[in-house]
């Protein structure tokens, strides 16, 4: 009997670590674009922060790095094949493993090859999507691929117009991704095996390009992801279709900003002139309650935070909005260019479409920008998301990949 308990509390102890491990992912590890670093450069010198190194070798693509620790990822396309790169965090390449073709686009979306997402690390595995909706796991230190799925031919998924573009989410046990299909529209597989947990009909609404998100309440874990017309709550064991709100006069059909949670409220900022909006999630997380909209907030794909009561976005005007958080009020506005948008050590970094990586300064509703220099490597639109970690900004233009030392001395 001793035995059989002891036994039972390995077992216990190993599923608990295994539930605590950190999730290295798209714009941090809340998914909220707020990274915890402490002790950065409040500014820069005229030409920028210090390049500690850059790499040219990452194939061509928009998505962002993810970084685990002694390690960096990246996807990329080389020769019309996705692969993930893993480096170290000095540059060196320690390996690239092909993940299927990458997405090449038709007509008008056919400008705008390579890789669309961020990997998603978890202990010793590493999870990657392609362009073109195929799905791998990767070892970490080695990139051997232990399984594959593919959301066209497995999951018989739709091909958005700009290619799978979602970073995936993966929790403890699952991997989450939205094949868009009509009868599989969204779906959970095993995060070891790959074999397929659950799938949803959900709206049968093809897929848009948002990074989901996951919310833990006590009586469930909710997935909360965009379709191309709905925002949409699932019950992350399984499946079920919880609540959606529509997206009305949806023209451009890219909604690409990931939600965020906090205190108990949903805030998104959506494009197609949908704006920014509170919702209010049900304790029971069952249903929802629109508090504020302001529609005067248009933001397709540049993210946003949240930094104390106060929703930070990029807006279609170039400017950079802040928003009371309580009313949805626009309490300033600056002038930096739309772009890609974070925040660190209570400092704002936005990497704006014409080059610029801007370091604003948050005080109170007030917005001011203290430095910023040019992106002059790379080619192609400036699309990445910025990353920072330890300390190092990492951006990403094109093919190449850059590391500045944002740290003070």
């Amino acid at each position: 009997m001793k035995r059989k308990l002891a036994a039972l509390m390995f077992l216990l102890s190993i599923s608990l670590v295994g539930f605590s491990q950190e999730i290295y992912q798209w714009c941090g590890t809340s998914r909220d674009g707020i990274y915890n670093e402490k002790n950065l450069l409040k500014s820069w010198p005229t030409n920028g922060p210090g390049l500690l190194w850059f790499s040219e070798i990452i194939g061509d693509g928009y998505g962002s790095p993810s970084i685990a620790k002694d390690m960096l990822f990246i996807n990329g396309e080389m020769d019309s094949i996705s692969h993930v790169f893993a480096f170290d965090l000095n540059g060196k390449l320690l390996w690239k493993t092909p993940n299927g073709k990458e997405f090449t686009g038709n007509g008008f979306s056919n400008k705008f090859p390579g890789s669309r997402s961020t990997p998603t690390i978890i202990g010793d595995l590493v999870y990657a999507c392609s362009g073109n909706g195929r799905i791998a796991c990767f070892e970490k230190k080695s990139g051997k691929e232990k399984w594959a799925t593919d959301m066209l031919a497995d999951l018989n998924g739709i091909m958005p117009k700009f290619g799978y573009s979602e970073s995936l989410l993966v929790d403890e046990k699952n991997v989450y991704c939205f094949p868009g299909g009509v009868n599989t529209n969204v779906a959970a597989m095993d995060r070891f095996t790959g074999k397929t947990i659950w799938t949803s009909k959900a709206l049968s609404d093809t897929a848009s390009y948002t990074s989901p998100m996951l919310i833990k309440l006590p009586l469930r874990n909710i997935l909360v992801t965009f379709s191309n017309y709905y925002l949409m709550g699932f019950d992350a064991n399984t499946g079920e279709l919880l609540w959606n709100e529509k997206q009305e006069n949806v023209t451009n059909k890219q909604q690409c900003n990931t939600p965020i949670f906090d205190k108990g409220f949903i805030y998104y900022v959506a494009g197609d002139g949908n704006g920014a909006v509170k919702l209010e999630l049900a304790a029971d997380g069952k249903s929802i309650k629109q508090i504020w909209r302001n529609d005067n907030v248009e933001n397709n794909f540049n993210g946003f935070v949240k930094i104390n009561n106060s929703i930070i976005s990029s807006d279609r005007s170039q400017k950079l909005k802040c928003l009371d958080a309580n009313t949805g009020a626009v309490t300033d506005t600056l002038k930096v260019g739309r772009g890609a948008l974070i925040s660190a050590d209570n400092m704002l970094y936005c990497y704006s479409d014409n080059g610029d990586v801007n370091l604003i300064k948050l005080t109170g509703t007030k917005m001011e920008v203290i430095s910023k220099f040019k992106c002059d490597k790379g080619t192609k639109e400036h699309f990445a998301h910025p990353v920072i970690n330890d300390g190092v900004l990492y951006i990403r233009h094109g093919k190449v990949l850059m590391a500045y030392n944002i740290k003070e001395k």
